[in-house]
């Protein structure tokens, strides 16, 4: 259902970042060309540089020539290009906010509804709310204001309560969006459709009949440029404490009562507070880490490149030891009626075998045992590389002996014809729309914080050397240490076959 979008103004800060240049104003490009714009809408894009608007205008040219390398539609970019205007934001100006809001008083050319996109460094997430605040860009008395800003928020707890202490000086909770574009991708907001609009799934989604579920995201990437970053935050913090916690969330809440943004969170918030604090005291039988080594790795084209490992990538950059994992792996409980006692199997790896974003469920033995190890029916939801939904059987083998072998039900969830859509294309839709059921609620970010915050002072404390795998290898085989029983392991592809351990 195409939801009526007020007249407004979108701000994006960090105009000429790579975000920015990469995937915003592409994707607004496209939600123009797709019709999804309001008529009465505007684009300011605020810059630590002066740039002319003419210059501006050109650079946005270039912006869309890089992106669609087979042209576009003049008639669409000359409506879009209408509606970009460009602000100078010095740092060293004092009056900056001041001179913004004379230009956004200018209700002919901006309408008065703002959307800020707060393409900044987390650190200025405060600062900015702020100042904007001071010169009244916040007000809410004749039209409505929104921020938006994207994870990390905070670096753990303490610091994302002090974050958000700072935000609510000057915003209501409604007034501020926390995007993490993992949220937008099509195929993780169609985990909960899969579960709910079918009868097939919804009876079977419990402890009666699941044996465990598994939830991955893993990359045959390293952390390239980033070892500075990436040695202060680590896998915990970097993928499982917001993108893996949000699908789990996702995967096993309850059905809302509707699908309204506020029904949507409550549900979630609900599943994440019912999520049993780890027990630090047996962590090592909860949680294991790793990183990676020298190895091999499948490049794009199909051939295999050797690569550093991790300690050798920092020591290029001048850091000589880490106990910073690149591999993490922690079982989970949630304590309901629905889901008591059914482990959860979170991981996140980089420099693995193969780079795929699941969720796999495993279902409990089937009635009819004719063989020892026999295999057991699986549900793999994927996201990437394949939007997919399997489902493995078993069926019999023609002939004259009982024997049954595994088929593959497969249902690509991306067929020919369908809109191909960026994760901030529709954030930033939701945005202009005031939709905030795939963005996070302080609420959900503090029960991912202190759900992982003893795990990050667990680790922290401990200096013993990391267990070191191969890249390119599966998950190491000590990270069987977690699972609740020998029948259990991790599944390495969503493939047919990808069971076979």
């Amino acid at each position: 259902m195409v939801k009526k979008i007020d007249p407004c103004t979108l701000v994006l800060f960090g105009a000429s970042g790579n975000l920015s240049r990469v995937k915003l104003m592409p994707g607004l490009f496209r939600l123009d060309a797709a019709g999804r714009l309001p008529e009465h809408m505007a684009i300011l894009s605020v810059g630590r540089s002066e740039v002319s608007r003419d210059v501006w205008l050109a650079d946005i040219k270039g912006m869309l020539d890089a992106k669609f390398k087979n042209g576009y539609d003049q008639k669409v970019f000359e409506r879009f290009i209408a509606r970009n205007h460009y602000f100078a934001n010095a740092s060293d100006d004092p009056d900056a906010y001041k001179k913004m809001s004379a230009t956004l008083s200018d209700a002919k050319t901006f309408p008065q509804n703002f959307a800020y996109f707060l393409s900044v460094r987390p650190t200025d997430f405060a600062p900015v709310v702020e100042q904007l605040s001071e010169v009244g860009l916040l007000d809410e008395s004749q039209y409505w204001r929104r921020v938006l800003i994207e994870k990390p928020f905070g670096t753990d707890l303490a610091s994302a309560q002090d974050l958000q202490a700072r935000l609510t000086k000057h915003l209501k909770e409604s007034q501020i969006y926390r995007i993490d574009h993992y949220l937008g991708k099509s195929a993780v907001q169609g985990i909960m459709l899969t579960r709910f609009a079918n009868a097939i799934f919804e009876p079977l989604w419990n402890k009666e009949h699941i044996d465990h579920v598994q939830i991955t995201n893993n990359e045959t990437l390293g952390v390239g440029e980033r070892t500075t970053f990436y040695d202060a935050t680590g896998a915990l913090r970097d993928m499982f404490q917001s993108h893996l916690l949000q699908t789990l969330a996702l995967t096993a809440m309850e059905k809302p009562k509707d699908l309204s943004p506020d029904s949507i969170r409550a549900e979630k918030i609900k599943l994440l507070q019912s999520i049993r604090p780890i027990d630090v005291n047996n962590l090592n039988k909860q949680a294991f880490r790793a990183q990676y080594a020298a190895g091999r790795v499948c490049v794009g084209d199909g051939h295999g490149e050797n690569v550093a490992g991790y300690l050798e990538e920092l020591k290029r950059d001048g850091i000589e030891s880490s106990i910073t994992e690149t591999y993490a792996a922690v079982k989970l409980f949630i304590d309901n009626p629905r889901w008591q006692g059914v482990p959860f199997y979170v991981r996140t790896a980089k420099r693995m075998h193969e780079g795929n974003v699941a969720i796999s469920v495993k279902f409990k033995k089937s009635p009819m045992q004719l063989v020892d190890n026999q295999h057991q029916n699986w549900l793999v939801i994927s996201i990437q590389p394949k939007e997919t939904v399997k489902l493995e059987i078993e069926s019999k083998i023609p002939g004259l002996d009982i024997a049954t072998r595994t088929l593959s039900i497969d249902a690509p969830q991306r067929q020919a014809g369908d809109e191909s859509i960026d994760s901030y294309e529709t954030l930033m839709l939701n945005l202009m729309e005031g939709d905030p059921s795939q963005y996070l609620h302080i609420s959900e970010v503090e029960a991912q914080w202190k759900l992982v915050d003893p795990i990050v002072k667990a680790w922290a404390a401990d200096k013993t050397p990391l267990h070191q795998y191969r890249a390119g290898n599966r998950d190491p085989e000590e990270s069987s240490v977690i699972f609740e029983t020998s029948d259990q392991f991790w599944r390495y592809s969503i493939e047919l076959g990808g069971d076979k351990h």
